[in-house]
């Protein structure tokens, strides 16, 4: 395939990646989430005020209900908030940015691991894959998470070349780590396996040593902050409230491959559209053809991609809920790989491959536009959107909200735009239950009530 080819299929990629992501994001799903509108009111408070909901200046981990979110993209939505106002397209559009900068990623590490055709192809498989689709455009931290996660991965091939990508590296993988949770347990994993494959090539090391120093340095002045927030203030209930008893790791982790899932879905419809698998059906002969090639070729590489697979499903084992698409969200790419491989493999057929896959997604994609809206509202807690969009001045002085859905009180400052000084004069909270998670008992007119 020639250079001015290549580029043309990728530009046809990446067109289709935003087209079928910005369509109607405001308005599909039917509302914000309550981890939305806490990311959209905290961007907004720092916006308007350089502080978040609680009064912290410029904190490093929001404490928002007091689960302690991530800041990356918290800290991406602000501009946008700034330009657009606090709305759905202001919250979602950052995780549109970030998902298309993990599809480009997904094409130059495929490309510089194996060719520019399976690039292409893994790109492609990223773009129209079910697993990776309904996270990719709405605001879903784990989205900035994975692409700073593939940049990491990416700038560590190019050691050889320079010490100092070893630097932007380690960086990246901070910011992953910094993004989304599951970056925690998968980018220290992933080092250890990106140094023992690449074990050859480490000796530019012994030539700059200060540039190695630094990133430890680096490294090691950011798992402080972590480390504070597990020993010191309330991250720990959070660990806590959502992880697995030790006894069902292996059984949660299997779970992410049993054919139940990946044919039948993540069943939280946040995740995942009724009716559809994490995986399409054709995949399920493009991966054991991938495999196959992998074998057959003995590609290192393709044995990385296949190590990557495997370490991904760990963070979501962890936890209570399992199998679980979002957690396990870093598969997509290199589950990607190898049904590129698979295409491969089998390339006289390629553009049957291509057809096929296209006429899966374009179904898939008119399903979430048109009939998944319909059934997905209580899963978005639309109600809380009917309700406060729908208040205006000649509101009773005190209106009562039942909190059977929890935090309503974040959907009000959200679609109220309340602003962030006078909430945090007028809040009253409740008391924080065992694992260390806030709800609000009342603001200005409003008052929220316990519904047994």
């Amino acid at each position: 395939m020639s250079k001015k080819l290549t580029k043309v299929t990728l530009i046809l990629i990446i067109s289709l990646f935003l087209f079928t992501r910005l369509y109607k994001i405001g308005e599909i799903p039917v509302s914000v989430y309550w981890d939305e509108a806490s990311i959209g009111y905290n961007a907004y408070s720092i916006a308007e005020t350089g502080k978040d909901e609680w009064g912290e200046f410029l904190p490093l981990h929001f404490r928002a209900f007091g689960e302690f979110k991530l800041p990356v993209y918290i800290y991406s939505v602000v501009p946008f908030v700034k330009i657009f106002g606090l709305n759905e397209f202001a919250v979602r559009f950052p995780a549109v940015l970030f998902s298309l900068g993990a599809v480009i990623l997904t094409y130059l590490l495929t490309k510089k691991l194996f060719n520019h055709t399976a690039a292409l192809w893994s790109s492609f498989f990223v773009t129209v894959s079910p697993w990776f689709f309904i996270f990719s455009r709405t605001g879903y931290e784990v989205t900035a998470g994975l692409m700073f996660y593939l940049l990491a991965i990416y700038l560590f091939f190019f050691l050889n070349k320079n010490s100092w990508f070893l630097f932007f590296s380690i960086l990246s993988f901070i910011l992953s780590a910094y993004s989304y949770n599951s970056f925690r347990i998968i980018s220290p994993l992933t080092l250890i396996i990106l140094f023992t494959i690449e074990r050859e090539n480490l000796a530019v090391f012994k030539k700059s040593l200060s540039v190695v120093a630094l990133s430890a340095v680096i490294l090691g002045l950011s798992l402080w902050p972590i480390y504070r927030l597990y020993v010191y203030d309330a991250g720990i209930f959070r660990f806590l409230a959502v992880g697995a008893e030790k006894t069902n790791f292996i059984k949660n982790y299997f779970s992410h491959f049993n054919p139940d899932f990946l044919i039948s879905g993540d069943k939280n419809l946040r995740s995942q559209q009724k009716g559809f698998g994490q995986i399409f059906p054709y995949d399920f002969l493009l991966l054991p053809l991938g495999l196959l090639f992998i074998i057959k070729f003995k590609s290192k590489y393709g044995l990385l991609a296949l190590a990557l697979v495997l370490i991904s499903m760990i963070p979501a084992a962890m936890t209570k809920e399992s199998p679980h698409a979002l957690r396990s969200l870093s598969v997509v790419p290199f589950i990607s790989m190898i049904s590129a491989m698979g295409v491969i493999f089998f390339k006289k057929y390629s553009f049957v491959f291509l057809v096929i896959s296209l006429a899966f997604f374009m179904n898939y994609f008119l399903n979430f536009i048109y009939i998944y809206p319909g059934y997905s509202k209580t899963a978005w807690q639309s109600g809380y959107r009917e309700i406060f969009m729908n208040i205006n001045d000649s509101a009773p002085e005190k209106i009562a909200v039942p909190d059977k859905d929890g935090q309503p009180y974040i959907f009000a400052l959200f679609y109220l735009k309340y602003d962030p000084e006078k909430f945090r004069q007028e809040v009253v909270r409740n008391s924080v239950d065992q694992w260390g998670f806030s709800t609000v008992k009342q603001f200005g007119k409003f008052e929220f009530i316990k519904d047994e």
